[in-house]
């Protein structure tokens, strides 16, 4: 009986949260990408180089970084509802103000304003899912919010194309299309957050739409999950979570697959705008890759639920992405270029639902919270150096090529980081 009443609330579970959660995680990451598509046209009216950019683009990981930690020990501190729903209205308010970003100073303030706001939201939401979901089911779970990422750029990049091209939409009301990307991807964001005061219960107890024996069973079970680790000796205090050798193994892998991944995010579109398409064009192409990753990503997070095998999905689908980049780096065809990104993708997002169970195998309590976001924080770095390598090596030589070969290098240094974790810390999940 206690087992079917746990199956039955883990089921409202995961229909009444995990649908909502992967939105808010999808908006995130249209807000922060969004200026990959933006820039087709901003670039040249600011008259911003290609490192102006880049730096740009690099000042929300500045942002992001800074307050990643407090931000995880303020949601543990005071709740998901709390905390999540102001920080999704506030990044939704700055993506929308950098539609008045006229110079490079304000633009590089409001990427940093951005970063400040969203910093909360990936550690947030892998905490606040420990919260609810035991060990064996985040894998698929995670799978399900990551799909954001790529989806981010299926929805987004063919819709930032389409209101870039719309006609008279360009100087409506005084404001240039790149203008109107900004504010019209921003704005839901707003309304996410106010919804986010009513959709996120802190805990089992305080959802409305469990039974008191629903809510008492699921919370046995994950107390059960949350005893039980500290027979293996693992991290619990919240020292342990921001410098204990797991962790930064995992956050310099981390580093390694960001830098791969934001790499291509913020300069795919011009990747493909150099293929001679229209705006339009370009972010129907540029959704290619990540559509394909959204398969990748649900088929290897399902097979790391059913196998356990979680190091090896992170370590073998990485290693295919860095050829990837390798690969798009090397050649002169846009037809191998593109599946040579969709490569690149599939491995780069395809590890992750593997690569976020990977901390609570090592962690537990407090040391979780600050565990992903420390994590989440130095992996966050290669957001700002992928795309500043491509921008120095695009300003450099004229190509883009050698900047992906080396974007390949660095995401090939998540498998050595994660190898060398499972032969130094070894774990049954591994």
């Amino acid at each position: 009986m206690i087992e079917t009443t746990t199956a039955t609330a883990l089921r409202k579970a995961q229909w009444r949260l995990i649908p909502f959660m992967s939105l808010l995680f999808l908006l995130s990451f249209i807000d922060r990408s969004n200026v990959s598509f933006a820039a087709l046209q901003m670039n040249r009216d600011l008259g911003f180089t290609p490192t102006t950019y880049a730096w740009g683009v690099g000042f929300f990981f500045f942002g992001y970084v800074a307050f990643e930690v407090p931000s995880n020990m303020i949601l543990e501190r005071i709740g998901a509802r709390a905390w999540i729903a102001p920080i999704v209205i506030a990044w939704g308010l700055a993506s929308m103000a950098l539609a008045w970003a006229n110079d490079a100073e304000r633009f590089f303030a409001l990427r940093f304003v951005l970063g400040l706001a969203e910093a909360g939201i990936l550690p947030g939401l892998l905490l606040y899912m420990t919260y609810w979901f035991p060990k064996d089911r985040r894998g698929r779970l995670t799978a399900a919010i990551m799909l954001a990422i790529p989806l981010s750029i299926v929805v987004g990049g063919p819709l930032s194309g389409l209101i870039l091209s719309i006609p008279g939409l360009d100087g409506a009301l005084g404001l240039r299309a790149w203008q109107w990307l900004f504010i019209l991807e921003g704005l839901p964001a707003v309304g996410a957050g106010f919804a986010a005061y009513s959709l996120l219960p802190n805990r089992p107890k305080d959802a409305a739409w469990l039974s008191a024996e629903e809510a008492i069973a699921l919370q046995e079970v994950l107390d059960q999950e949350e005893r039980a680790p500290a027979a293996h000796g693992l991290g619990s205090s919240l020292i342990e979570g921001l410098i204990s050798a797991p962790v930064l193994l995992l956050a310099f892998a981390y580093f390694g697959a960001l830098l791969g991944g934001f790499g291509i995010i913020f300069w795919v579109p011009q990747i493909v705008k150099s293929f001679g398409l229209s705006d339009w064009q370009t972010g129907l192409v540029t959704a290619i890759p990540y559509a394909c990753s959204v398969v990748a990503m649900v088929v290897l997070g399902r097979l790391g639920d059913r196998t356990g095998r979680r190091a090896a999905l992170v370590i073998g689908p990485i290693l295919a992405g860095a050829a990837g980049l390798v690969v798009a780096g090397l050649t002169t065809s846009p037809v191998v270029s593109i599946a040579a990104l969709s490569v690149a993708a599939c491995g780069i997002y395809g590890m992750l639902p593997s690569f976020w169970t990977l901390p609570p195998t090592h962690l537990k309590g407090s040391a979780v919270a600050g565990g992903f976001a420390m994590i989440n924080s130095i992996g966050a770095l290669g957001g700002f150096v992928g795309p500043y390598i491509i921008a120095w090596v695009k300003e450099t030589t004229g190509t883009f090529g050698p900047g992906l070969v080396v974007l390949g290098a660095g995401a090939a240094t998540t498998a050595l980081f994660v190898f060398v974790l499972t032969r130094l810390h070894p774990r049954p999940e591994h």
